[in-house]
């Protein structure tokens, strides 16, 4: 993970071609915890659950995505509430997954685990 958090999300363009399952794999390895799914459209995407004591840690961790979201020009789905958050990332502009959807991965990762 550590050469993830090393490296800042690019910005992507359409046209740009979206990881293949081999390639989500091999990074897959690389972020803790993420599953990968895909949706109605047979698009890849990252998913992970994280539980917290109460709103307002759930809250403040959800602050947290934000700010490093923002950083990183890479903006996930959040859903939250009392005791839980839940993040979807994927590279809209591609509709699927690139380098940069487990570059944020890994971060979200780091803030929670400190």
């Amino acid at each position: 993970m550590n050469d993830l958090l090393k490296k800042k999300c690019v910005p992507c363009e359409g046209g740009a071609i979206p990881f293949d399952i081999s390639e989500i794999h091999k990074y897959q390895k690389k972020v803790d915890g993420w599953d990968v799914l895909e949706n109605d459209k047979q698009n890849f995407f990252l998913e992970k659950n994280f539980k917290f004591k109460n709103f307002i840690e759930s809250q403040n961790f959800i602050n947290q995505v934000g700010r490093i979201s923002e950083e990183e020009g890479h903006h996930p789905d959040i859903t939250f509430g009392w005791g839980y958050a839940k993040i979807h990332i994927s590279t809209h502009a591609i509709e699927g997954l690139s380098e940069n959807d487990f570059i944020l991965a890994a971060k979200i990762d780091k803030i929670f685990n400190v």
